[in-house]
């Protein structure tokens, strides 16, 4: 057998990790922080699962890592970032006091418009103007766009999770639900929901994989991010939250 022929054959049967260049390194075992965010992260029964976690897992599956989840809410899992315990988060909202901490390895997950969900006609927003007077149901802690955020004059409602404002706009405890497009229309549909979407949407952020400068994967971050193209995490990304999207309708 040629001496070509042998070399090819030899790079082929090494693992994906082996195949990195001169600072390529053993698989490596990741803990990654998540909360109960569905469909972005389900942590139900012992199963992990989720758009996040199916994203990440595919990066993590084409270098030959193993992935370790620890539950927690995205707050505590920032702070276990900063103590070493977490090394990587899926999906936090870029900042710069986060950046000191975090590095946003990879915008693996696509942007999605923030929509306002009502069932009343006269709760229908048809601009900005339209959310006052009216309450907005938002998640605790959560962050949608600057100007709504730092808006006093609206009346928001908070709770947990998405779960809970969609009962609550049911029960005409709040007026209108905001929400990022797949978690509101995913959660609509798991209960059942007949809801309606106003004509006013504001444009969401693309959401990184974000590693830990205090972890020892942040040594290898090079190969998370050239493991998959941007183009093949965004056609995983668009098939599973269709996969989401009709598993909660069924």
């Amino acid at each position: 057998m040629g001496a070509w022929k042998l070399l090819l054959l030899t790079l082929l049967a090494l693992p994906a990790w082996a195949q990195h260049g001169a600072g390529a390194v053993e698989p490596q075992t990741v803990t990654v922080g998540i909360s109960h965010t569905p469909p972005y992260r389900v942590v139900e029964d012992g199963v992990r699962s989720g758009l996040y976690v199916d994203v990440f897992e595919a990066i993590t599956a084409h270098l030959g890592w193993t992935v370790r989840y620890r539950e927690a809410p995205i707050r505590r899992a920032l702070l276990l970032i900063q103590q070493g315990e977490v090394d990587v988060v899926l999906g936090p909202r870029r900042t710069e006091d986060r950046e000191q901490y975090l590095d946003y390895a990879i915008p693996a997950f696509s942007s999605e418009r923030h929509l306002f969900f009502y069932q009343t006609d006269t709760q229908r927003i048809e601009r900005y103007e339209d959310l006052y007077g009216r309450v907005i149901g938002v998640v605790e802690g959560a962050s949608y766009f600057p100007r709504f955020d730092a808006d006093e004059k609206i009346l928001k409602e908070s709770a947990p999770r998405y779960e809970n404002l969609m009962l609550m706009l049911e029960r005409g405890r709040v007026d209108v639900v905001v929400a990022p497009e797949v978690v509101g229309q995913y959660t609509a549909n798991r209960l059942g929901l007949r809801v309606s979407v106003s004509p006013f949407s504001v444009p969401g952020e693309r959401r990184y994989i974000a590693v830990s400068k205090y972890s020892a994967a942040h040594d290898y971050v090079d190969d998370l991010r050239h493991a998959l193209e941007l183009d093949e995490l965004d056609a995983i990304y668009r098939k599973h939250a269709a996969d989401y999207l009709d598993k909660a309708a069924q």
